[in-house]
């Protein structure tokens, strides 16, 4: 299943993609895509319904976060060997963790605000896992049985907030409107490996990014064991998992993005976003 939010923000109302690509409202089954909605009991009940009689949802309609009541955004750096080569980093010998603030998260084809100061505002595409049973001290072999699903997120940093004002990194990766997710949420039944997932992203129509997870260096189910050493992952929780080569920081001279610049970007079988680069406004 394809499973979305649609509507204003703050009012967004359940959906899901038909067999057909149409866009259905599921607010008469379910009252959000929650947390608990994505339990293997839940996501086996919605996937018994017969979407024909779901009502259709006019076309051009805003598409918010594809899930509410995310509790944690947790974020794996330098998980691609030729991304940690184009930072000047080491290869990291485990998987290096930081957190996003969920004030960050917004929908897949909102404006990217860049925040106060910014100077060096990044992008990256990574692919999203997203956790649907509760995972504490989990294998790597039972990893997978607590995966929901996978969904696109562009993990925007300001590098110069990142990297150059000491701390940690959350500062620089934790504006609002840095944590773009969607389109929708698809199911793990859909995705076949998600380590064969072509992912890609452009500025202004030039492709920057052009990665295939298969060269990630943690895989899913490893990433999600190890996380769950640390620190108890819950349903409705996102991790998302590192970028591919080919980030503004890592070129000669290095490129940020401006004002008035889009990108668009995807993953195989997990849709498109595509946002518009805008000033800091208050109230946006």
């Amino acid at each position: 299943m394809k499973l979305l939010r649609h509507g204003p923000a703050g009012r967004e109302k359940p959906g899901l993609i038909d067999g057909d690509g149409m866009l259905r409202d599921l607010s008469g089954i379910v009252e959000d895509i929650a947390p608990e909605v994505l339990t293997p009991r839940k996501l086996a009940g919605l996937a018994r319904i017969r979407t024909s009689r779901l009502p259709l949802v006019r076309k051009g309609r805003r598409l918010g976060p594809p899930l509410s009541g995310v509790g944690k955004l947790v974020c794996v750096g330098l998980n691609y060997a030729d991304h940690a080569k184009e930072t000047g980093l080491p290869i990291p010998k485990e998987p290096v963790l930081f957190m996003k603030a969920t004030t960050a998260i917004t929908g897949p084809n909102d404006p990217v605000m860049l925040p106060k100061g910014s100077q060096k505002t990044d992008w990256e595409v990574e692919l999203g896992i997203v956790i649907g049973a509760t995972a504490r001290y989990v294998s790597k072999r039972a990893a997978l049985d607590c995966v929901a699903g996978y969904c696109i997120v562009n993990d925007i940093s300001e590098r110069e907030f990142q990297i150059e004002r000491g701390g940690q990194w959350v500062k620089g990766k934790s504006a609002d409107t840095f944590a773009p997710i969607g389109p929708w949420l698809v199911t793990r039944d859909e995705i076949e490996n998600p380590h064969r997932l072509k992912l890609w992203l452009e500025v202004n129509g030039q492709r920057m990014q052009d990665g295939n997870t298969k060269t990630m260096i943690f895989k899913v189910a490893h990433v999600i064991s190890y996380i769950s050493r640390h620190m108890t992952l819950l349903p409705g929780d996102i991790v998302s998992t590192g970028t591919p080569p080919g980030v503004g920081m890592g070129m000669k001279p290095p490129r940020y993005l401006k004002r008035g610049y889009t990108m668009r970007l995807g993953i195989d079988g997990l849709g498109e976003q595509c946002q518009k680069v805008v000033a800091y406004r208050k109230g946006l």
